[in-house]
């Protein structure tokens, strides 16, 4: 895991990262002793620390999130202009993000949505679920392409996703509630094919590729890419492409 931040683009009011997988965003009672993102933006002095609006400080221009094992495009506010405009645009869903991943089995039909309410669960609070009580979450998806395991002759398909709301888990929940889980969920992929799955690959097979959405300053809109880590394309290697 990277100890510095990955820096794709920055100006005076924002800057655009690359997040590696096995770092927390957010610095929280349960991180103590652990490097944190937050922790990595405070320590290369990259946002205006004379600012006094006490949310930006104490997020660190953390405007969004990404879960621990995920990797990916990320946009951190430089000053607390900034970071109020792009919260702004992630409320009202200005914000356009794309994602890979790799799900077991091949998906079909190809490409749809799925609209499915999802909510932390009551009998345990640190995973989440389709609920009927649930928040509005809807995910589009499109097969890239289908690989199979010539381990075990298994198909896998990777997905580019289009999250249209930002819940929690999202992705993960929607693609095991049509039962084609990302490869090496410990949450959600199912315990034995989670176990099996990372022996081979320890982390979750989840990706964030682009975000797009409105420059704070000049409203012109910009979008930015973060490419596979080496480590998600030198598993694919291990695959046999199908078909895309």
């Amino acid at each position: 895991m990277e100890d510095k931040l990955i820096i794709l683009f920055e100006n005076d009011d924002y800057f655009i990262i690359e997040k590696p997988a096995g770092i927390t965003v957010n610095r929280s009672d349960t991180t103590t002793g652990e490097l944190t993102l937050q922790d990595l933006i405070e320590a290369e002095d990259k946002i205006a620390k004379e600012d006094i609006d006490p949310e930006f400080i104490n997020r660190a221009g953390i405007v969004h999130r990404l879960d621990k094992e995920t990797s990916g495009v990320m946009i951190i506010a430089r000053k607390s202009m900034s970071f109020r405009a792009l919260q702004a645009q992630f409320k009202e869903r200005i914000v356009e993000k794309s994602y890979l991943a790799l799900v077991h089995g091949e998906i079909k039909p190809d490409r749809g949505e799925i609209n499915a309410p999802v909510g932390r669960l009551p009998w345990n609070r640190k995973r989440f679920g389709v609920l009927a009580g649930g928040r509005e979450a809807l995910t589009y998806y499109e097969t890239h392409t289908v690989f199979q395991d010539p381990k075990t002759n298994e198909l896998l398909s990777l997905v580019i996703l289009y999250p249209k709301t930002g819940r929690t888990h999202q992705i993960r929940v929607h693609l095991k509630h049509i039962n084609f889980p990302i490869f090496s969920d410990p949450l959600y992929g199912g315990r034995k094919v989670a176990r099996n799955d990372r022996r081979v690959l320890p982390r979750v097979f989840l990706h964030a590729h682009t975000i797009s959405f409105q420059d704070p300053k000049t409203g012109e809109a910009v979008n930015y890419k973060s490419e596979l880590g080496e480590d998600l394309q030198n598993f694919l290697k291990l695959l046999s492409a199908l078909k895309s």
